[in-house]
Order: C-alpha cells, then structure tokens, then sequence
C-alpha cells in the first residue's frame, strides 16, 4: 500500500499537470463510466493529499476521492511537469542536516535497482510513462511513445487527459465523486498529517489520540484515524529509531516519546516527498547515501529484514504479524 510520501508526491503531479485545466475523463474498464461522465468538460480546481487519499476538486464542486489500498495505481503519460521545487532539493533534506552537504552536487545521479535516478529524474518535461504504485519502489519508465492519446493498457478505471498529459487509474480501493461536505468529513475521519493543517494543533492530535488508547503503540501508527500516512515501512522503522517496543500501549508510551514520533514523521515524510524514497537511516556517508538510494536493503534499520543482525546490536531481527500486517522489530534494541 503506498505509503503519505508517495500520495503526496502524485497529487503534487497532478497540481503541476491537472490544476487549472479542463478534464477529458472516461471510464475505459466501465466500473467509473457515470462518474467519469460527470468529470468530463470540467476543469480542475485544486488537489489535496491527506494521508494515503488524494482529493482532486473540479468546477461546480466536485470533489474526486482517490484511494490506492493494496493495488491500485496511477500512470502518467505525455508531457509531464513536476513540481521544481521538489528537484532543487532532492537529496538535501536530513542529508544536509546530517553532514552539512549536497550529495547530489557532489556525487551525480542515483540509480535505484529499477534503473531511475531517484533524485534527479523528476523536475524536468518529460515524454514518458510513469508508473507510480506502492511506494515508488516500483516507479517504472516505459518507452517513449508518440501516439497520442496512449493506447489504453490493462484495466484502467478513470483516464483523465488534458491537450499534453493523461493519467490512468488502476485498481484503486476507492474512486469515488463527493460534495464539498462529503470531502471535509473524510477528511475530518483521517488522523493528522504533518504538511496538512496547523504544525502545533496537528502534534497535539496525535498526543492525544495516542496516550488515551490501551491499543499497542504498532497497531495505532497504522491506524489512520490516529495519524494519516503512515504504513508497513515506517511504522517499523519508526519504532526502531525511538527505540520503542511495538507492543507497548499508547497510553503508556511517554509523552516525550509520542512527541517525538510524531517529529520524526514530519522529518521522515518530508524527506520521502523531496525523494521519492522512504529513506530512515541517518548518518551516511557519501557512499552509503548512494548505497541507500540504489536499494532499498540498505535504506531502512529493520523493515524487511528478518532473520538478519540488528545493524545497532546484531541481534537477529524479528517478524510477527499483527493487525495482519508484517512487523519488523529488533528484540533487544526495543526491548
């Protein structure tokens, strides 16, 4: 499931592309055809991301609600426009405060394992297919093709196309029109997220929600009523880098210590939009930054890495399942 980074980074997508243009929509798979016949001929007005939800507003009032779960996916096609202030700052966020410089000037570009330069790539007008599902770990380019609009490819339940730019959605969880008061009270039901909303009143949320709750600390990270975007990954990392065990109840994890999540989500959520990836490890050096650009085993302290020595201790990780979810923990570290 993606994870707030990657949500925001495709509403951001969408603002560059979509905002201030008129939509052609259709429903090519037929599940959306009413829908997307309500879209058609209007213009996009502004979008939202809260948590993993991506709200789309068109003219008249009406609002697209779009949640990926599981298995959806969006890909973007034509000429495709991302916001420049994501790419002047790729890779300086944390890094800077970390070692004080700019690892993109000095080293160059990042391939991950997929073959993208994960800093670099993004900012620039591009003719391309982007692919962008779960956590961007998966952001595939496909070939140039100049056949316009695209073929459609698989099931796609939405195509919206301006004159230079379609987006294709597929097998999303919820693709759903609302009234204006329809999206507030979605929103109103999503817990706090860090670039949503008033800094201080959001932190004070997520205190709150956390030390009334009997419920253990790991179930109530994913809980998005609780926090908006958080998912598998950095909740496991999370916990780790504040040393928490998992199974401690809300209520009984210190206050500082829920505050400090919280920062930490901030941090980490701020770095995963700038990069595109859920970068969780401090302290690299320049090779080791590159490393955790290029893979994503060397990028996190605990998730997915069961069985291997804790990097701190050498103790070996542990998973369980809970809340029928994976958990990575190390038994000493968070003991």
């Amino acid at each position: 499931m993606p994870e707030g980074h990657s949500v925001h980074r495709i509403a951001r997508q969408f603002d560059r592309n979509f905002v201030g243009k008129t939509l052609s929509a259709s429903s090519p798979q037929g599940r959306f055809a009413e829908g997307a016949g309500e879209l058609d001929g209007r213009t996009a007005v502004s979008v939202q991301a809260v948590g993993k939800q991506m709200f789309l507003e068109t003219e008249g009032d009406l609002w697209l609600r779009v949640h990926l779960g599981l298995y959806g996916a969006w890909d973007f096609a034509g000429e495709i426009l991302v916001d420049p202030t994501i790419a002047s700052a790729n890779g300086r966020m944390g890094q800077t405060n970390q070692r004080g410089t700019d690892l993109l000037d000095q080293e160059g570009p990042i391939l991950d394992d997929a073959g993208e330069n994960s800093l670099a790539s993004i900012g620039a007008p591009r003719r391309t297919r982007v692919h962008v599902r779960m956590s961007e770990q998966t952001r595939g380019l496909a070939p140039e093709d100049d056949e316009w609009p695209p073929p459609i490819v698989g099931q796609v339940r939405l195509r919206l196309l301006t004159d230079i730019t379609a987006a294709d959605l597929r097998g999303p969880t919820a693709c759903v029109l609302q009234t204006p008061e329809e999206m507030l009270a979605t929103v109103a039901r999503l817990g706090p997220d860090p670039l949503v909303g008033d800094p201080v009143e959001n932190e004070e949320r997520f205190v709150r929600a956390v030390r009334k709750k009997p419920t253990v600390i790991a179930l109530l990270l994913m809980d998005q009523a609780v926090v908006s975007g958080i998912g598998n990954v950095y909740r496991a990392e999370m916990l780790f880098r504040q040393r928490l065990n998992p199974h401690t109840p809300g209520r009984d994890v210190p206050e500082e210590i829920v505050r400090e999540l919280w920062r930490d989500w901030v941090r980490l959520l701020a770095i995963g939009v700038e990069t595109g990836q859920m970068m969780t490890m401090d302290d690299l050096s320049s090779d080791q930054y590159r490393a955790a650009m290029a893979s994503r085993d060397d990028r996190h302290w605990v998730y997915h890495r069961a069985g291997l020595p804790c990097r701190v201790c050498g103790t070996e990780i542990a998973l369980e399942e809970i809340g029928a979810r994976k958990l990575y923990w190390c038994p000493r570290c968070q003991a």
